[in-house]
């Protein structure tokens, strides 16, 4: 089973932005409420389609397959439930083979960043970098499929 190990956090400060190696445009929509995501993604020149299912601790199945760019466009116009999430993912090394992705967001969820870093076990050790903020990787919130259903622009004109 193909499998996603991620921990998450806010990002504080720009001392990372030295250390990027590359980074991509991405526009993101997704198909599903609940339950099982799946999403549609436009990254740079190439398309996605993905399947996650519920995480367990900082673990969930995902599967992912190439699909074509016009296909990609046409279902995040007319199928995405929620307006399309936009970022610029960018990669910066964590050391041990691992790679930072920082995700900056832009319209209703600007100025938002995050960071990601996907492991291959659960308990595999990282260094956190002195730029990293609070750790989110169970705040339910910080998922893209809820920022495009309640975007982080309008959490504090809810409070």
């Amino acid at each position: 089973m193909a499998q996603e190990i991620e921990k998450k956090f806010t990002v504080s400060g720009n001392a990372w932005r030295k250390d990027v190696v590359s980074q991509s445009r991405i526009i993101q929509g997704y198909l599903t409420a609940s339950g099982t995501a799946v999403r549609v993604r436009l990254k740079d020149d190439e398309a996605f389609l993905t399947i996650k299912g519920k995480a367990e601790g900082i673990s969930r199945a995902e599967y992912e397959y190439p699909i074509d760019v016009a296909d990609a466009k046409e279902m995040l116009a007319t199928l995405a439930l929620y307006p399309p999430v936009e970022k610029i993912r960018y990669l910066v090394p964590a050391g041990n083979g691992l790679t930072w992705e920082i995700d900056e967001y832009f319209g209703d969820n600007a100025p938002l960043f995050t960071a990601e870093i996907e492991l291959p076990q659960e308990d595999t050790p990282f260094e956190i970098p002195s730029w990293l903020g609070e750790d989110i990787s169970f705040d339910s919130r910080y998922t893209n499929r809820a920022l495009s259903r309640r975007p982080y622009g309008t959490w504090e004109k809810e409070s």
